[in-house]
């Protein structure tokens, strides 16, 4: 599988200089995180619903969508596949493979503090009369 995702970010590295009246990921790429973040969300959404309504056919595909527009983040953010992995088989070491981090145990985070939400898309407020 990582396989798979290396070559999907080498095409959308590619992709990032493509004309974006002809490639949705050129397009996608430069309408900025905040639209990249929100299709990212979009998709994980799909597949939770289509999971719950035991659509397992819909799970796979959207799954895919969700990996696609997970990697064009990753690009957008400078990431790159090797670092999860590299993140992977830390956690690996941690915990084994099969479960996550807590997050208190994260260094960037400390003790008692949240992680900073942010406004996905910015919306004018409307003046009343």
């Amino acid at each position: 599988m990582s396989d798979s995702l290396q070559r999907l970010f080498e095409q959308v590295m590619a992709a990032r200089n493509a004309d974006p009246a002809t490639s949705r990921t050129a397009r996608l790429l430069r309408s900025g995180r905040a639209k990249m973040a929100k299709k990212l969300a979009e998709e994980a959404v799909e597949v939770v619903i289509d999971a719950m309504n035991g659509e397992r056919e819909a799970v796979v595909r959207e799954s895919a969508d969700l990996l696609y527009n997970l990697v064009v983040l990753w690009v957008a953010a400078g990431v790159r596949p090797e670092d999860v992995w590299i993140e992977m088989r830390r956690r690996e070491r941690l915990l084994g493979i099969a479960e996550k981090l807590p997050k208190k145990t994260m260094p960037e985070m400390e003790a008692g503090s949240r992680r900073k939400v942010v406004m996905l898309e910015s919306r004018r407020s409307r003046k009343r009369r």
